[in-house]
């Protein structure tokens, strides 16, 4: 059984110590800190930890790459840097890199404690839909009613989740942060829509209020707790503490919820739409073109660790229209790894680069974690680098031309297929892409694969 407390232990002894960490955070994958020194960092001790794959230093944040495992490190790492009290970290001295850099933290830190709940939700109402397809289920039946709550409960109290993950990266109360969120939901605002919608006017204290149902989105909570992160600090500072029991949840309801709802919120589900629409305007126009950025391009994303960037826009999407065009691509990407693993290790003959390449197809395939071969193998071999870029491209220019879709949010892998039952055309062209993404990955990792070529 791996010792989550020695990994964490020995990566924060070797990166400057509790004082050098100005923000962490994780992702599915990888420890992301935002270091107040990085030259104080020891990246080849860092590795040679137990439990540590590699390390990125890459768009403002040291990033180590862990596994699947890493929340268990980050819970005892969390306990050595803060404490068992939980004191918050200090963050005046050092910012941990740009604004983009401290965006990128922002976003991976708040949806990754919710990818298990998007993923099993979207996988089940994968299964839901073919269960039906299939004549196993009536969609009329109280057992499809049932297991459709159990699936969309994520993405309808999406606000709610999304107000508790995100109070607890700006330093917020997350609990007065989930209340915010749940006001946005509650029966009586939604009633005040009436059969107008979104657009619906009343008014708060004579101020006019333009209306917006908020069950499923993404941007509007995300800025309005950012906002109130300030607002909290400041009451947190200000009243006494004899008071804060009462007037800390007395203030923050009473001036962020009608603020969220005649200012941040409308500007945040209009800004995200006007993404996703731009985003889905261009693969409309030009699907193979995106198929070729997104299936190739992702891989690279990875690697710097910023595709946290794009993963909103996917979850808004899948929110709002029950499908998205993205996710696919991204498929594309790791069925490529895929691939080109599987081409290393027909052709390689050290045993120990055979073994690597087999072990992450069988990881890829069953968890769509690439990270470990991406970084062990192949970003370490440019010619096996960009044979999966090429694989890539190719299966995502087949299935951006054919407009495949996900009905979930999920990452690729063999067993979150479900995730593209929609339609029979929509699955054979997906597994058509997919297949194509595994073959030109396998032909061209068995091409540029040298048969003496060791693991480095």
């Amino acid at each position: 059984m791996a010792d989550y407390k020695a990994t964490a232990k020995g990566i924060l002894e070797n990166i400057g110590g509790p004082e050098n960490i100005s923000n962490m955070t994780h992702c599915a994958t990888r420890l992301r800190l935002n270091l107040k020194d990085p030259s104080k960092a020891d990246d080849a001790a860092v590795k040679a930890v137990d439990g540590v794959v590699d390390v990125v230093n890459k768009a403002g944040q040291y990033q180590i790459l862990i596994g699947t495992e890493v929340p268990h490190v980050y819970d005892e790492f969390e306990i050595l840097v803060k404490g068992s009290t939980g004191n918050a970290l200090d963050e005046s001295s050092g910012q941990g890199g740009s604004i983009i850099s401290q965006i990128f933290s922002a976003i991976s830190g708040i949806f990754a404690p919710l990818l298990p709940a998007l993923a099993g939700s979207g996988i089940l109402r994968g299964l839901l839909i073919l269960s039906v397809q299939l004549g196993w289920i009536s969609d009329k039946s109280g057992t499809y009613s049932i297991l459709f709550a159990a699936s969309m409960a994520v993405f309808y109290f999406l606000p709610v989740l999304l107000a508790f993950s995100s109070a607890r990266r700006f330093g917020a109360s997350p609990y007065i942060s989930a209340l915010i969120g749940a006001a946005l939901l509650h029966p009586d605002f939604l009633s005040l829509l009436g059969k107008t919608g979104n657009g619906a006017t009343t008014s708060f204290l004579g101020i006019p209020v333009v209306l917006m149902n908020y069950n499923s989105t993404v941007v509007p909570i995300i800025l309005a707790i950012w906002a109130y992160s300030y607002l909290y600090k400041w009451l947190d500072k200000h009243i006494p503490e004899t008071l804060k029991l009462v007037l800390i949840p007395l203030v923050s309801l009473a001036i962020m919820v009608p603020l969220t709802v005649i200012v941040i919120g409308p500007i945040g589900v209009y800004s995200g739409e006007g993404i996703a629409n731009v985003v889905n305007w261009l693969i409309e126009r030009s699907g193979v073109l995106t198929g070729i950025l997104v299936g190739g391009g992702w891989s690279v994303l990875v690697s710097f660790g910023i595709h946290w960037a794009v993963n909103p826009i996917m979850i808004n999407n899948i929110s709002q229209n029950g499908y998205d065009y993205i996710c696919p691509l991204t498929f594309a990407c790791n069925f490529a790894v895929i691939g080109t693993a599987f081409g290393v290790w027909l052709k390689a003959k050290n045993k120990n680069l055979k073994n690597f390449a087999i072990t992450g197809v069988i990881t890829i395939a069953l968890s769509a974690i690439i990270e470990p071969t991406l970084f062990g193998m192949l970003v370490k071999n440019k010619k096996l680098f960009l044979a999966q870029i090429i694989a890539g491209a190719a299966g995502g220019a087949y299935l951006g031309l054919t407009k495949v879709v996900t009905n979930a949010f999920v990452f690729g892998s063999v067993t979150t297929f479900p995730a593209f039952i929609e339609n029979n055309t929509n699955v054979i062209n997906g597994i058509i892409g997919l297949g194509i993404s595994a073959l030109v990955g396998a032909v061209l990792g068995f091409i540029f694969t040298n048969r003496d070529d060791q693991l480095a």
